[in-house]
């Protein structure tokens, strides 16, 4: 049951994100010859006015075929394309939206996912923001000096993963990554700044490293179909701020450790399944926010590089040297490869204890 849910999980994120590509390039105009799921051989196939739509062998990946496109054109060499209807026929802005409409529809499917899991709750709980309340006494926060007034400005790992909260929220999800790691705070009090510097100490009846700072309560808000939209964008936001500091923490070299690959994600699809529904949802959720996030990395070989090349193209005026564009997307493509092994790896260390 566990790689049902997980392929159904990937096939909707994956689906969501190519099928933004697919739409946007048949809004301008641009020829598509295929749009699939999985890689490997055609197991099921499907010719539409123009496009045929294909499911793969290997349920991982998708992609949609543009003519303009190398892929494109080297595999559907007997396909006359019309004159104007190529990917590089197409005004930069144009193409553009056309790079930039996979990741548009994963932060989407996310807002939705986000949205209707809160309306089913019926209220939205906002985290207090993070002023410190109280300090346990005997706790590590004590010891280095938090003092009840305090707000947070800014926590930094020993790694060099950074997050400036909003919340509480913000503060316990970045303590629950780098809980190990020893913590410099920043905390602006009575109109100066102090920094703090503390090991968060595990408990074990909570389960969950802690410091030993309380807040305030948090505020209850009642949901109904009008106002979900709002706090689903709010929890996306928080999500966000995460996702985007640990990425640029790993390329600090802070957190490798914690890299995930398909087996992390594989047993995180076992574990919240286990949950409920709602769980499912939530990690599709998330999952399609990380997907779009990382495909906007400035990477040649991502969206996100696509148009960094696009503009670089356009403020130059010229093309870039095909040979060196290969170049830059082979090494990226290394470099992925490197990082998913590396991912792997930790997988299957942590599987095995």
């Amino acid at each position: 049951m566990t790689m049902i849910l997980f392929v159904l999980l990937l096939s909707v994120i994956i689906c969501i994100h190519e099928a933004g590509h697919l739409l946007a390039a048949k809004k301008f105009g641009v020829y598509c010859f295929e749009y699939a799921f999985g890689m490997g051989p055609a197991i099921f196939q499907k010719k539409g006015k123009e496009t045929v739509y294909s499911i793969r062998a290997i349920p991982v990946g998708g992609f949609v075929a543009m003519a303009g496109e190398q892929d494109g054109d080297e595999a559907y060499p007997e396909i006359e394309v019309p004159e104007g209807r190529r990917l590089g026929d197409q005004a930069v802005w144009k193409r553009i939206i056309i790079m930039l409409a996979g990741v548009t529809m994963n932060f989407l499917l996310a807002w939705i996912i986000f949205s209707m899991l809160i309306l089913h709750n019926g209220v939205f709980v906002q985290s207090p923001p993070p002023v410190v309340e109280e300090v346990v006494a005997g706790s590590p926060a004590e010891q280095a000096g938090f003092e009840p007034g305090d707000r947070i400005v800014k926590v930094k790992a020993a790694g060099g993963a950074s997050i400036k909260p909003d919340s509480y929220l913000d503060l316990q999800m970045f303590l629950s990554q780098y809980a190990e790691e020893e913590m410099t705070y920043t905390v602006s009090r009575n109109g100066a700044t102090e920094t703090l510097v503390v090991q968060a100490e595990y408990d074990e009846e909570q389960d969950a490293y802690r410091i030993g700072i309380v807040g305030s309560s948090a505020s209850l808000t009642d949901i109904n179909f009008l106002n979900c939209w709002r706090y689903g964008l709010a929890e996306m936001g928080m999500i966000m701020r995460l996702m985007v500091s640990t990425i640029l923490a790993l390329f600090k070299g802070s957190g490798l450790d914690q890299l995930s690959g398909p087996v992390g994600i594989y047993n995180a699809t076992e574990e919240y399944a286990a949950l409920g529904a709602a769980s499912y949802l939530f990690l599709i959720g998330e999952l399609s926010l990380n997907v779009g996030i990382f495909n906007l990395l400035p990477l040649p070989v991502l969206d996100g590089g696509q148009v960094v090349l696009l503009l670089g193209e356009a403020v130059a005026g010229r093309k870039l040297n095909e040979k060196v564009k290969m170049g830059l997307m082979g090494a990226c493509w290394v470099m992925l490869i490197s990082v998913m092994v590396y991912a792997t790896w930790n997988d299957i260390i942590r599987l095995f204890g």
